[in-house]
């Protein structure tokens, strides 16, 4: 009560900035905690795919060409990709859903192809210095193998997306799952 009689204009004053701290804090807030770090690839790309058998460097490879489309939601925290990739033989349709952890600080990557409506193992991770590694569990050829998914040369028109998988804990990868996306310009 002595401070409102000493600065009657300081009490409200504070609370407005409080109040607008408050409501600015959030956006600032995931830009450093990570949240936006996929904000980059909202939006239309043209995807190249190449794609291989995993854990078999022997495997021949198959080039796909199509695009995906990234939607956001969650205010913006989280985002699906929908991916749509074909060639002569076959295609592949799939949808990504990345969804991001606050506590943790970091992605999860969700995959599911539309051809058997199963959602694969997430893997984990967040972006630094403008690079993404994600780490995770899957299954190859009946067992239980690592998988890492990395994205790279990121930039606001192109970025370079790679899966490699790991049958001796990490000690090698190999990649079986390689794209290339470009921006659709408007």
């Amino acid at each position: 009560m002595a401070l409102r009689k000493l600065c009657p204009g300081v009490l409200p004053a504070l609370a407005l900035a409080f109040i607008l701290g408050l409501l600015v804090a959030p956006a600032s807030l995931a830009q450093e905690n990570g949240a936006r770090d996929f904000d980059w690839e909202l939006g239309a790309w043209r995807t190249h795919v190449r794609v291989r058998a995993p854990l078999s460097e022997e495997a021949a490879w198959t080039e796909f060409e199509g695009g995906s489309v990234v939607h956001a939601f969650a205010e913006g925290r989280d985002n699906l990709v929908e991916l749509r990739v074909s060639n002569n033989e076959g295609r592949i349709e799939g949808a990504s859903l990345r969804l991001f952890n606050p506590q943790t600080r970091q992605w999860s990557l969700n995959f599911a192809s539309m051809r058997d409506g199963v959602l694969t193992a997430p893997v984990y991770g967040a972006f630094e210095g403008g690079r993404g590694v994600f780490y995770g569990q899957d299954e190859a050829d009946g067992r239980v193998v690592l998988v890492r998914f990395v994205i790279s040369d990121v930039t606001s028109s192109s970025a370079r997306f790679v899966q490699s998988y790991s049958a001796d804990g990490g000690a090698t990868w190999i990649d079986n799952w390689i794209a290339v996306d470009t921006r659709v310009e408007d």
